[in-house]
C-alpha cells in the first residue's frame, strides 16, 4: 500500500494539545521541536476542550450516550489527568467555555439544554440556565460583557444569555441545523454555521438582528476568527475545504483545497479529507485544522493562506488546544 507520512516543517513557539476522540488520548505537540512530548489516555470520546484562563488546566467534555456527565481536567504542568469530575443527573455535556474566573467554565448540556456554570475546583454546578431551545451544541462569551451566546440545533437558533441576570433575554433564528459559533475580537458581530443549510448567519450583537447570509461548502462545521478579526476561517467537513472570508466585506476571498479531494491517486496517499475543527495560534501566524479522515492536522500560513505544514495524529483528531 501507498501512504504519506505527514511531515512538520514550520517552526512556533508553544504546545498543541490534539484531541483524538476515536483514539480516546490527547496528543501533545512542541510546535518548535516537532516532537510529540506526551500521549495522555482520556478514555472517553471528546469533541470539545478548553484551557483555563491561567493556562494550567485543560477541561475535557465527554460527547457520549453513556458516560455524556463526565468532565475531565489535564494538569498542563504534569501532562496527567489531574481530575475526573461525575456531573449528577441525566446530563449530557459538550460545548464548553472558559470563564474569566480560573476555576470556572461553562458546559452545555445539549439533552435538558442547559448552559451548566462548573466550577472545576469543588465540583459544584453553580448555575443551571435554561436555552429555551433543542439541542444546545456550542457556545461563545463576549469579549467584554456578562453575555453568552449558545447554538441549537435542532431549533435553528442562537439562544443570547445573560449572565447576569442568569436568563434568555432573545432568540435568534438562523439556518438549519445551527452549529458552530464564533465572534469577533471586537465583541460586534457572531457568525454561525448552519451545517445542513451550507451558510453563514452573521448576527449584529448590538441588535441581534442577522444582518447577512453567506454561502459555504458543503457541511460547514467550525468556524474562526483570525487574531485580528480581518477573516474568517469556515471547516466545509464535506467538501475537505476551508473557506476563508473577510469579516468587513463579507465577501469569500478564498477556499484552501486540502489534498486527497481531487484524483484517486490523491485520496490513496493523502486520505479523503474532512475538515472539523480550527484553532488560530495566538501569535496570528498559523491556524491549524483537524483533518479527522486523514488522521493529521493541517497547518495554514495566515499570511498567504496556503497549507505549509501536517502534524499526525492518533485516529479522528477534533477538538484542539493551545498552551504558551
Amino acid at each position: 500500500m501507498i501512504f504519506r507520512l505527514p511531515s512538520y516543517t514550520i517552526q512556533t513557539n508553544g504546545k498543541l494539545y490534539i484531541v483524538s476522540k476515536l483514539s480516546r488520548d490527547v496528543q501533545v505537540f512542541d510546535l518548535f521541536t516537532g516532537e510529540e512530548i506526551a500521549e495522555i489516555p482520556i478514555d472517553m470520546l471528546s469533541s470539545e476542550a478548553i484551557n483555563t484562563k491561567d493556562k494550567n488546566s485543560i477541561v475535557l467534555t465527554n460527547y457520549e450516550s453513556k458516560d455524556g456527565n463526565i468532565v475531565k481536567i489535564i494538569n498542563t504542568r504534569t501532562n496527567k489527568i489531574e481530575k475526573t469530575i461525575e456531573l449528577k443527573g441525566t446530563i449530557k455535556s459538550n460545548g464548553i467555555v472558559a470563564f474569566p474566573e480560573i476555576n470556572k467554565v461553562g458546559v452545555l448540556d445539549y439533552v435538558n439544554n442547559n448552559l451548566l456554570v462548573l466550577n472545576i475546583e469543588n465540583d459544584s454546578i453553580e448555575k443551571q440556565i435554561q436555552t429555551k431551545q433543542k439541542t444546545s451544541h456550542l457556545l461563545a462569551l463576549h469579549p467584554s460583557k456578562s453575555i453568552a451566546y449558545v447554538t441549537n440545533m435542532k431549533s435553528n437558533s442562537v439562544s443570547v444569555i445573560d449572565l447576569t441576570k442568569n436568563e434568555v433575554v432573545k432568540i435568534i433564528p438562523c439556518g438549519l441545523t445551527t452549529e458552530s459559533i464564533d465572534i469577533t475580537p471586537d465583541g460586534s458581530e457572531i457568525w454561525v454555521t448552519n451545517k445542513n443549510e451550507n451558510s453563514i448567519s452573521i448576527i449584529n450583537t448590538s441588535t441581534y438582528k442577522v444582518i447577512d447570509i453567506l454561502p459555504t461548502g458543503n457541511e460547514p462545521l467550525k468556524l474562526k476568527f483570525s487574531v485580528d478579526g480581518k477573516y474568517c476561517l469556515v471547516a466545509n467537513a464535506r467538501d475537505g475545504s476551508i473557506s476563508v472570508y473577510e469579516q468587513n466585506s463579507k465577501k469569500q476571498i478564498k477556499t484552501i483545497t486540502i489534498r486527497g479531494k481531487n484524483k484517486l491517486l490523491e485520496r490513496i496517499l493523502y486520505h479523503t479529507p474532512r475538515p472539523v475543527n480550527i484553532l488560530m495560534h495566538p501569535n496570528g501566524l498559523f491556524a491549524f485544522v483537524s483533518n479527522s479522515n486523514a488522521h493529521e492536522i493541517e497547518v495554514i500560513e495566515m499570511k498567504t493562506l496556503t497549507i505549509v505544514s501536517t502534524i499526525g495524529t492518533g485516529k479522528v483528531p477534533d477538538a484542539l488546544v493551545f498552551i504558551e
